[in-house]
């Protein structure tokens, strides 16, 4: 009973190409797949393909909340296809804000008030926006 256990799993290892690759640049021309993208053609790569600048670049945050999320997914950084990483720049000014939970469901207001550093008007505000109950 085990042999044939082994066997099928040392033929679906074999199978697999993420084993023998060393890295696999997204094809953001494909579509994506629950495994990632599918890899690009080594001929085709170039270095913008492993370079990606755009964390180093501040978000926008003169905004309702004064928060911006600059991602760094396989979309915009198609290196790191196929690795299980990802990376993303969280620009918060001050005053601003990062858990929208704490407004879009039905917390009272005194305790979001008594939790953060906002005060009740501007809490009342953000879960009018964000569709909370004040």
């Amino acid at each position: 009973m085990a042999i044939p256990i082994l066997l099928m799993f040392s033929l679906l290892f074999v199978a697999s190409t993420a084993s023998v690759q060393d890295f696999c640049v997204a094809d953001l021309s494909q579509s994506d797949t629950p495994s990632g993208f599918p890899c690009k053609d080594v001929k085709k790569l170039s270095v913008a393909d492993f370079v990606y600048s755009g964390l180093g670049v501040a978000g926008n945050t003169t905004n309702l909340i004064k928060a911006a999320v600059t991602p760094a997914f396989t979309a915009q950084f198609p290196g790191v296809n196929g690795l299980g990483i990802s990376m993303a720049r969280l620009d918060l000014a001050t005053g601003g804000i990062t858990d929208f939970a704490l407004f879009a469901n039905d917390l009272p207001t005194e305790l979001v008030v008594a939790t953060t550093f906002l005060d009740a008007a501007v809490v009342k505000k953000l879960k009018g926006v964000l569709g909370g109950t004040n």
